[in-house]
């Protein structure tokens, strides 16, 4: 686990304001090897979120690829497809959450998808920093 790799997703994140919004504006990054190899933050509207843009910019095997995220992976089908769900079909084998989502259609979902799906999960790097940051954001979408 590693912090600069957190506090860039964080840094990424803030690409999302204000076209996500209502939806909170979160940052993903995917890393492998020690490097970062794709980054994504949610896009507008309707719009894919963070880890789906994170997915869609790496071409290559997921296997070996630790994904970074500032908030909860999305459990629940709404305009776009369930994150928890497209983290565990493209192989992904360990997903770092800053936070956990205090939306109650998520609420811990995410990281039971997860890990019923076999991946590794981490919860609370820079949790208090991405709180600090998110907090405003959530709960509104």
């Amino acid at each position: 686990m590693n912090q600069k790799f957190m506090l860039r997703a964080l840094e990424v994140s803030r690409n999302a304001l204000p076209a996500c919004q209502p939806n909170p504006p979160v940052g993903c990054v995917l890393v492998k090897d020690g490097q970062i190899v794709s980054e994504g933050h949610t896009q507008a509207i309707g719009g894919n979120h963070a880890e789906v843009e994170a997915l869609n910019a790496y071409n290559g095997d997921l296997s070996d690829v630790t994904a970074y995220v500032t908030l909860e992976p999305c459990s629940f089908v709404g305009r776009t497809p369930a994150c928890a769900k497209t983290l565990v079909t493209c192989g992904i084998k360990k997903v770092v959450v800053a936070m956990l989502d205090p939306d109650p259609r998520n609420a811990g979902l995410g990281i039971e998808i997860l890990k019923e799906g076999g991946v590794e999960v981490e919860v609370g790097l820079c949790g208090e920093e991405a709180s600090a940051f998110l907090s405003p954001y959530l709960g509104k979408s």
